[in-house]
């Protein structure tokens, strides 16, 4: 063989790589076009059966010199590079994606700016169990200089027999305890049939972990215009989390701030394992406020504020931390509360890093 005929077939071969380069780049925008069409009728973007039938019209026409195996190895990688591409372009066009909104996203309540201000606390008990426990707390937390107070009135728990909560008498006492010392509320909506009952009292609608994937509650709190705390669920991916909080912000309430509490994995130690990753990237791909509840996510009060260093360090608008004013007769969770003292020694340690 010449060195020109060598140099005809290069010649050759690159300008069948370009084709092949255009073709590609073709099949994907149409890839895409379907993909959208899909989305708006409200389809799965992978059909198998379809794929599989594609991936035989193929391997029929097939003449060689690749071999049927080759072909269909190539074939699967450029379909599932066109699936790919449809999920990165769907999960852009999202209204909680940096791609829609590229400044950070702020969230006022009672004079805290949450994404602007840093160290933002959010504290308070897990439960409210009476009127001399929550009081004891929401004084000694308006004196540090906490504003926003946590205190559950309904609470999931995983047995039907544990503590569920005072419901509507903790909502009355929440609202004149938060008024009497200038607080505002942050408290969980389980039940779209509460929420009007919640919304008398609270600041900030709390969506717990076990409700991260309830989506017509998610959708009612959207139509509401009082900001939204919403927690991963224990085995949510920060994907999943980001179309959680999709459906609200698609229904119109932009105020949605994003918490991290620890994902479920085989360790015992803690009570779940604090994803510190979770916080950088939710910041990267998304405007929303993040904060990390380090209470939920270690389930022991021992290492609080080495994981509230590591969550602030990470990039976190705030923190939220639960205090009791005598854990060890808590009513749910106890060993997991601060006592009013842990409080201010975690303060404390973290220094000038937080605000309240």
């Amino acid at each position: 063989m010449s060195d020109e005929r060598l140099e005809q077939l290069r010649a050759q071969i690159d300008g069948l790589n370009l084709e092949l380069l255009h073709l590609l780049n073709l099949r994907a925008g149409l890839a895409l076009q379907i993909g959208q069409r899909k989305g708006e009728l409200g389809l799965a973007g992978f059909d198998p059966a379809r794929e599989s039938a594609m991936l035989d019209r193929i391997l029929e026409q097939n003449r060689g010199p690749f071999p049927n195996g080759a072909i269909q190895s190539l074939f699967k990688e450029i379909f599932k590079a066109s699936l790919d591409l449809m999920d990165v372009r769907h999960r852009e066009s999202l209204l909680v994606t940096r791609r829609h909104r590229r400044q950070d996203s702020v969230v006022e309540v009672n004079g805290v700016r949450l994404g602007a201000d840093p160290g933002v606390l959010i504290a308070g008990p897990c439960s409210v169990e009476a009127p001399e426990q929550l009081e004891e707390v929401a004084r000694h937390l308006a004196r540090r200089g906490v504003r926003l107070l946590r205190g559950g009135a309904f609470k999931p728990r995983t047995s039907p027999y544990s503590f569920q909560g005072l419901g509507r008498e903790a909502l009355s006492l929440l609202r004149q305890v938060a008024r009497r010392h200038g607080l505002a509320v942050v408290t969980e909506i389980m039940d779209p049939r509460d929420l009007e009952v919640v919304l008398e009292c609270a600041d900030i609608l709390q969506i717990g972990a076990r409700n991260m994937y309830n989506y017509p509650l998610l959708q009612e709190v959207g139509r509401t215009r009082t900001p939204v705390l919403l927690k991963r669920g224990f085995q949510a991916t920060l994907e999943e989390l980001l179309l959680s909080a999709e459906h609200v912000v698609s229904q119109g309430n932009a105020q949605v701030i994003l918490c991290e509490r620890g994902i479920r994995t085989f360790e015992r130690w803690t009570r779940s394992t604090l994803d510190i990753s979770a916080v950088p990237l939710l910041k990267q791909e998304s405007h929303l406020p993040v904060l990390v509840d380090v209470s939920h996510a270690a389930g022991r009060r021992d290492i609080l504020l080495p994981l509230a260093r590591a969550a602030l360090a990470a990039g976190a608008d705030g923190l939220m931390l639960e205090v009791h004013s005598n854990p060890a007769v808590a009513l749910s969770d106890g060993e997991q509360q601060l006592d009013l003292p842990g409080f201010d020694r975690l303060l404390e340690g973290l220094g000038g890093s937080w605000r309240g």
